[in-house]
């Protein structure tokens, strides 16, 4: 039976069931014409493109190399210029070490990898067959890249891969607590004084008034050997607050002098510098991540991803009335690591 289409007369009628399939009214376009490239027609442009090639796997070698150099060779002691020629050195040597991997492979691909495009049937699964064609598939992979036929791409890749993880494992190594137990030793210790960062200059307890927050150096930190390795342990801030705020734990009663107390400045964290200090709430606030520290309990974690108080430093007043030591932190400062569970 004949019915006609919706509403215009000026439609032909179709009987049901001669609708056109969905490949006549779609027809598959089919691929495009492939267009060889330079590379593909002129065996000089070809050799020039694996030399390209060759030369970006030889700048990550030489980013490597550059980030060694800055991590190893730059002695940074006291010297705050030779540490920004540091950094400045591993930045730039990790950026061309994984720059020059990832443009050379795409240079590669796109001038010198075959860019046909192939459609392949699924087949049927069987473990021989499995086999077979995981092995057809390596080898056209091996014959497709032509890096079998180009052994200056080869050589230069392999050198660049092998080398390029190797700044990252010298960055990781020192976020661990290698070697020994040097995180669990600072500068402080029985008599040390308090002192003002960066002058040096001794604390009396007179000198520091309620509310107030100090950073502290140990005595003799500016005339050591190694003054930032020794710094990054040993900074510590100082406070004073109303005794009747502080609760402290059994044992210790007598780690501060009259509401003056002293913690480690280094997050438990990441090692960042807790540096802001709420008067009103005693809280201390790690800027990074926003790790927040109790100080009328102890620096007890209240808000944030750290997982330990900041150390405390216990401290009292020598004869002369200034702040000293009476030992060295008591648990290892910093972030925490797989050591201290």
């Amino acid at each position: 039976m004949a019915k006609r289409n919706s509403g215009n007369p000026n439609t032909p009628e179709r009987v049901s069931g001669d609708t056109p399939s969905q490949l006549e009214r779609y027809p598959d376009p089919g691929l495009p014409p492939h267009r060889p490239r330079l590379a593909d027609k002129d065996p000089k442009a070809a050799k020039r493109a694996e030399k390209q090639v060759s030369i970006l796997f030889i700048v990550s070698i030489i980013g490597t190399f550059v980030f060694f150099f800055g991590y190893f060779g730059i002695d940074i002691d006291n010297n705050v210029e030779a540490l920004r020629l540091q950094n400045l050195m591993l930045g730039l040597g990790t950026a061309f070490a994984m720059l020059g991997i990832g443009v050379g492979i795409v240079h590669w691909a796109k001038t010198l990898m075959p860019d046909h495009e192939v459609v392949e049937s699924r087949k049927p699964i069987t473990k021989e067959a499995d086999r077979a064609d995981a092995e057809k598939i390596v080898g056209d992979i091996l014959d497709e890249s032509g890096i079998k036929r180009r052994p200056l791409i080869r050589n230069t890749l392999l050198g660049a891969m092998i080398l390029a993880p190797l700044p990252a494992i010298a960055i990781f190594r020192d976020l661990g607590p290698l070697p020994g137990d040097k995180l669990r030793h600072t500068m402080w210790d029985e008599g040390v004084r308090l002192t003002l960062d960066p002058s040096g200059t001794p604390i009396r307890a007179a000198d520091v008034t309620i509310g107030s927050a100090v950073h502290v150096i140990p005595e003799g930190l500016n005339e050591a050997e190694h003054k930032l390795e020794e710094k990054a342990k040993a900074v510590v801030l100082l406070m004073r607050l109303n005794p009747e705020d502080l609760s402290p734990s059994e044992g210790r009663e007598d780690w501060g002098y009259e509401g003056i107390v002293a913690y480690s400045k280094i997050c438990t964290h990441v090692g960042c510098p807790v540096a802001l200090y709420e008067q009103q709430t005693h809280h201390l606030l790690c800027p990074c991540h926003q790790s927040t520290f109790d100080l009328t309990q102890e620096c007890k974690v209240i808000f944030g991803p750290a997982v330990r108080p900041l150390p405390q430093l216990p401290i009292s007043v020598d004869s002369e009335g200034y702040l000293v030591a009476q030992s060295d932190f008591t648990e290892p400062v910093g972030p925490s690591f797989w050591e201290r569970g």
